[in-house]
């Protein structure tokens, strides 16, 4: 369903992906692991066209997305839920989703999107940036699941969330992912949460990725190792 081969990217002329390979299967849920500058962010920039890439393909079902603009990308499939979540704080819950529907919705949401995330239908008209981090993750999510995607990539969702919320969000994703057919590729810190929900684990070091293990096989105390400071 997707598909990452040989990509390279970086800012100004430093190099901070250096020959990227992923395949990813539809409904597969893989973890893209690694400290803070290993190039996880970097790496979902490149991934949408946010940042320009220096070499390399990324394919969606097939379809080589790789020269397209971050719109056309979105057209395809992807969906982006960035570090930080960046709602818009001055618009509503209800205008903040209707931003990631397509013109033919005609700002309707999907019942399927309320019915996901109840916490939104109830709060549609109160502004986001009232809302907590984790009401913030889910309005983030629905935005990006508003634009029908087939891969969603999730950069830091549990950041700025509290403990209790996380495995909430955890079952939350494999819920969507199974209700929707969805491929999920997440960026993370925080290995109890992508235990939850993995199906796979990468991960990057100085821009390259040095372990590749499923779940069955996964060896936390070594994971462990590359995330500490």
């Amino acid at each position: 369903m997707f598909q990452i081969t040989n990509l390279v990217s970086g800012y100004g002329q430093s190099q901070i992906l250096h020959e990227l390979n992923l395949d990813v299967a539809k409904k597969e849920i893989v973890a893209v692991m690694g400290r803070n500058g290993m190039g996880k962010t970097t790496l979902f920039k490149s991934l949408m066209g946010v940042l320009p890439q220096w070499g390399g393909q990324i394919s969606v079902d097939g379809q080589d997305v790789s020269a397209m603009e971050t719109h056309e990308r979105v057209e395809r499939g992807i969906a982006y839920v960035p570090q930080g979540r960046m709602i818009f704080s001055h618009m509503t819950v209800l205008e903040n989703i209707q931003t990631g529907l397509p013109a033919s919705a005609r700002g309707k949401v999907p019942d399927d999107l309320y019915a996901l995330f109840p916490v939104l239908q109830e709060m549609r008209n109160r502004k986001g940036g009232n809302l907590s981090g984790g009401q913030q993750q889910q309005l983030a999510i629905a935005r990006a699941l508003a634009t029908n995607p087939k891969v969603l990539l999730l950069d830091e969702p549990t950041e700025g969330i509290q403990p209790s919320i996380i495995k909430d969000l955890a079952h939350k994703l494999k819920e969507i992912r199974n209700l929707r057919d969805l491929t999920i590729v997440v960026s993370e810190q925080v290995l109890s949460f992508t235990m939850e929900i993995a199906d796979r684990f990468l991960v990057i070091e100085k821009g390259k990725f040095v372990v590749e293990e499923s779940r069955d096989k996964v060896d936390e105390t070594m994971i462990s190792r590359y995330l500490s400071v």
